[in-house]
């Protein structure tokens, strides 16, 4: 492959040796899986791995720097640059996505990558799109999957290509896309990958918007009514944790407590104490309906909105193993609070993780 030096900024480069690229030059830019596998691996260090589909922002910077953490300064991180056509299920949503090469470089750059492999689509899937595919099964029917059909199948298969052609230590992808982080987990355990598979937190501006390449789309107007989607997740989180705090205080006047009920009643304050007592008493049942019952009022208000409503795909309290549907009567246990919808002509996806019975 063709190499060149790496003195200042004056374009995409080869690697040359094993020597960790110097944090703030252009990484070098590898166009083909032969250009990839001759990239010296670095000796005694590990190779991490951050998979994106361009128009690169800070959440996908932040990934890199927790790759850049996990590798060390002797280790190699590799970030990926492909818009995979077997994700998107219409010719005019691939054809729409921005594509930002220039600006990727920069960004992978200041975030410490070494490496930006951005191959083609005659690269990545010579002789066209491949007869043989990773099928996500069940988990990639529901939600995400039940909205686009075959979406996932088609993640799953690039991000298996990807893995064998990067060969990575350690892959780091966004919690912000939690079905398909689920997914690559399934997958990496159920056919013994070799790599760790390690989830990043959702990135957000200040506003509180998850940050997406697709916010680029939207109006002032349309993103103003957006922010009902991290509205309504925040006010799930602390409509659960209100009930649980008060489940617990309430738990300490029972009988066999610390004697505050006692307490009130000698105070005079016998309501008081029963109704404690009753919610002690009383199984936290009906947490989740609570959950879903306050998100849901919020983006019901978005979507009565006039000019710019939101349009709700989904909302849904899920088991982050195999996203299926959280019971009711649930006490315990880690949960993801999952939400789809479209605002205009853009479809935004937003996720916040939830633990029942915390502080039990």
């Amino acid at each position: 492959m063709t190499t060149s030096s790496r003195t200042g900024n004056t374009g995409p480069t080869a690697l040359q040796g094993t020597a960790p690229a110097l944090r703030g030059t252009t990484p070098a830019l590898l166009r083909t899986a032969a250009e990839l596998d001759a990239l010296p691996r670095p000796a005694g260090a590990e190779r991490a791995v951050v998979m994106t589909m361009g128009a690169l922002h800070e959440g996908h910077a932040t990934l890199i720097r927790a790759a850049r953490e996990a590798a060390g300064p002797d280790g190699q991180v590799v970030v990926t640059v492909f818009v995979n056509p077997l994700q998107f299920g219409e010719a005019a949503d691939l054809d729409r996505y921005p594509r930002t090469l220039d600006a990727d470089l920069e960004t992978a750059a200041a975030a410490g990558a070494d490496a930006v492999f951005a191959p083609g689509v005659d690269e990545v899937y010579p002789g066209g799109e491949p007869q043989v595919r990773i099928t996500a099964g069940p988990m990639g029917e529901r939600l995400e999957g039940a909205s686009r059909p075959g979406h996932f199948d088609g993640m799953l298969t690039v991000v298996a290509k990807l893995l064998h052609l990067t060969r990575p230590d350690e892959a780091f992808y966004g919690q912000k896309d939690a079905q398909q982080l689920a997914l690559i987990r399934r997958m990496v355990r159920d056919l013994n990958f070799g790599v760790r598979i390690t989830g990043v937190p959702t990135v957000r501006d200040p506003d509180g918007l998850a940050l997406s390449s697709r916010n680029r789309f939207l109006s002032p107007q349309e993103r103003h009514t957006a922010l009902a989607l991290p509205r309504a997740l925040f006010a799930a989180r602390d409509r659960l944790a209100a009930q649980q705090a008060l489940h617990e205080r309430a738990k300490a006047t029972a009988p066999g407590g610390d004697g505050r009920a006692a307490g009130l009643n000698r105070l005079g304050e016998a309501r008081a104490a029963a109704d404690a007592q009753a919610v002690a008493l009383a199984r936290p049942n009906g947490a989740p309906a609570a959950v879903r019952a306050t998100a849901r009022a919020i983006l019901e208000e978005a979507a009565a909105r006039g000019k710019h409503p939101l349009v709700l795909d989904y909302l849904a309290l899920v088991d982050p193993a195999d996203f299926t549907e959280i019971p009711d009567d649930r006490e315990s246990g880690e949960a993801v609070l999952a939400v789809a919808a479209r605002v205009g002509d853009t479809r935004l996806i937003d996720n916040i993780p939830l633990t029942f019975g915390a502080l039990s």
